[in-house]
């Protein structure tokens, strides 16, 4: 009896079913039942589920109160080949899989459907091909064999069933969604912005600032239009390239100050105001869209929403529920102890052995007991700041931990000469000829649908990248390069720590309702949240010998039980 089973839509809105042998083939007659979620709770022993597109089955099963305990996504597996065989940007559906197979003409993917408001996707998305489940068996055998292909095949296939795993955790917090209280929010958004005025103008603190802004410059300015401040600062003798606030705080100018206050509270309003409220929070939750590896390192984005730029005055809306917490987790310096367990530098894995402050811990070794410098070092080798100051704390950082600095400097070595860069478990970067810089381009990498403002991402920067997009810095294709190998590494952990977070929480009545790449939130009874928290540790200790064996490194977690997001921090 196996207990692996293929699952495929079929036109009447039934499903074809099989049973798969150890080589990815059928062992027994495909069959059609007429109800999905029947077909599936019926077979309990069935260990993991093999589908084309975990968006286009789970969802629908969630809703009938059907929890699978593993699947293999065909169409996300294809994305990790094809960028491990170096042809990232091919289509990746399982019709373009199935046709490239074949020798046939390749379909372009399908465009991703706008983010929508409330939205839950659906079982049978419009605008994809469905497959027979034998043509969709026939791309499966042929994944496996190329997972075979790849230079560590153990690896790979880790990372593809944590990828299906995210997968799963994605489509089940969309689902159960982000605890929320309308009622704080709508308080909260008046203490900050005042009354709102008819007509969907700016509300009245809005309002009563850019009457400050203008004034200062003696006309009216608009704060909300760049280029209108930018020539504002000229007529006044200076000279600024943009409005951000980092340029403009050190200004001697009375504008400075209610401009620096307009932009902070125009962007609550625009990204988290009233109308956000209004098409994003239903019954008590906020319900964005998790998308897992929607980024180039794995990162996860929201598809609409903003649930990942959430700013801290707005999380004080993010409340449990009656008799309920928050368990907000929080890993502690997940980079640094990452890059120690992917180059093996034996000092710096002695460093992340310790659940104690890891940069305190470097500084007294390199730098004297500094911990800024030490800081600014680490971070420095991961991201590429190599000049100035930079060049000086990495060459301190180098006579301590050689390895380590020798990993990321050989990352920016292969990323400036084209060469693939994977991650531990095999994850890869496009190579020079394909990727760009997205804000070079000017392409927003939060948005996998390009709706301007819908989308949401970490707010780092270091995603991106974006394939078909041709950068000619290679330089700036190098830092991306050191920096993939340890933020994808570090994605590759965090599924497994999801993966295994998700199994352990299955009896309980805690549901995970966050995650971004550091941090994680579950939802559960006052009285499970001792045993959540336990759960968290345990998880992070799995995740890190699944994904980098047996290493002295420590993956600690700052966790805060709480009744309210904005007081765990």
């Amino acid at each position: 009896m196996t207990d692996r089973w293929a699952l495929a839509p079929a036109e009447d809105g039934g499903v074809e079913l099989a049973a798969l042998g150890p080589d990815g083939l059928p062992v027994g007659p495909v069959r059609w039942e007429p109800d999905p979620a029947e077909a599936v709770r019926g077979r309990p022993e069935v260990a993991r589920w093999v589908w084309r597109s975990t968006a286009e089955v789970y969802p629908r099963l969630l809703a009938a109160g059907v929890r699978v305990e593993r699947c293999y996504d065909i169409e996300d597996a294809e994305t990790l080949l094809l960028g491990h065989e170096g042809r990232a940007g091919e289509p990746r559906s399982a019709a373009a899989a199935l046709a490239r197979l074949r020798g046939g003409p390749v379909p372009p993917d399908p465009p991703l459907r706008a983010a929508e408001p409330g939205s839950q996707s659906p079982l049978f998305e419009p605008q994809s091909v469905r497959l027979p489940l034998a043509d969709l068996v026939e791309v499966y055998a042929d994944q496996q064999r190329r997972h075979d292909a790849t230079a560590h095949p153990d690896r790979m296939r880790l990372l593809t069933a944590a990828e299906s795993a995210g997968m799963l955790v994605a489509a089940e917090m969309n689902r159960a969604g982000l605890p929320w209280s309308a009622e704080t929010h709508r308080r909260v958004l008046h203490e900050l912005l005042g009354e709102r005025y008819a007509g969907g103008g700016e509300p009245r603190r809005l309002a009563e600032l850019a009457d400050e802004v203008s004034a200062a410059f003696g006309r009216r300015v608009r704060p909300d239009l760049p280029a209108d401040v930018v020539k504002a600062f000229a007529q006044a003798g200076i000279k600024v390239r943009s409005t951000r606030r980092w340029e403009i705080e050190s200004l001697d100018h009375p504008a400075v100050k209610p401009l620096v206050e307009y932009k902070k509270l125009y962007r609550i309003w625009v990204a988290h105001g009233w109308s956000w409220l209004q098409d994003w929070v239903r019954d008590g939750r906020f319900r964005p869209e998790f998308l897992a590896g929607g980024t180039v390192t794995g990162r996860w984005v929201t598809h609409g929403g903003g649930a990942l730029q959430i700013p801290k005055v707005i999380r004080r809306a993010v409340v449990a529920d009656p008799g309920w917490r928050l368990v907000v987790a929080d890993a502690d310096q997940m980079e640094p102890r990452v890059l120690a367990a992917i180059s093996r530098d034996p000092g710096l894995m002695e460093v992340a052995g310790r659940e104690s402050d890891l940069y305190q811990s470097v500084s007294d070794r390199a730098f004297s007991g500094d911990r800024a410098q030490a800081k600014l070092a680490v971070l420095g080798a991961v991201y590429g700041q190599t000049s100035g100051d930079g060049l000086k704390n990495l060459a301190a950082l180098r006579r301590r931990f050689p390895k380590a600095v020798a990993y990321v400097d050989d990352a920016a070595r292969a990323g400036e000469e084209g060469r693939l860069v994977r991650t531990w478990l095999g994850r890869t970067c496009p190579p020079a000829a394909g990727t760009g810089d997205a804000e070079e381009a000017g392409i927003p990498q939060d948005d996998p649908a390009g709706q301007p403002g819908s989308g949401s991402g970490s707010g780092s920067g270091e995603d991106g990248w974006v394939p078909g997009y041709a950068s000619t810095n290679t330089r700036a294709r190098g830092r991306f390069a050191r920096n993939f190998v340890v933020q994808g590494s570090a994605a590759d952990w965090a599924l497994l720590l999801l993966a295994a977070l998700r199994q352990t929480l299955a009896p309980m009545a805690a549901e995970l309702v966050f995650f971004q790449h550091d941090e994680v939130i579950v939802h559960c009874p006052e009285e499970e949240a001792e045993a959540v928290v336990a759960a968290i540790g345990r998880a992070s200790e799995l995740a890190g010998r699944l994904t980098f064996g047996e290493t002295p490194v420590r993956f600690p977690f700052t966790t805060a039980v709480v009744e309210c997001y904005a007081d765990a921090k």
